[in-house]
């Protein structure tokens, strides 16, 4: 027969050891075993109460870097695109007023 541990009450606390002599004389006696486990209070807040707020803030940091970047590779690209037509068209007129767009060469 194999030996394994049975599923414990709560998960990740397991019943301390009882020595085999001590269970066997409580068990022919039905004396009640008293079991003292020692253990320490935690002083302060575990790590995972600030992970997860820097986490979240590194994560809109990151976020409002890239919509950044986004903007400002759009403008690049717009005014690229307003050079090029405007070197392209000469100058443009609407409703009586006309621009000249770039300068010319001569």
């Amino acid at each position: 027969m194999r030996h394994r541990e049975p599923p414990p009450a709560t998960p990740g606390i397991l019943a301390p050891h009882i020595p085999v002599d001590d269970y066997r004389r409580a068990e022919a006696t039905g004396q009640p075993v008293v079991i003292v486990v020692h253990t320490t209070d935690q002083t302060g807040r575990p790590l995972r109460h600030y992970l997860f707020p820097i986490a979240l803030a590194g994560a809109g940091a990151m976020g409002v870097f890239g919509l950044v970047a986004a903007f400002l590779a759009l403008l690049d690209v717009a005014a690229h695109t307003a050079m090029a037509v405007g070197g392209a068209a000469g100058p443009v007129g609407v409703g009586g007023i006309t621009l000249r767009l770039a300068r010319t060469k001569t």
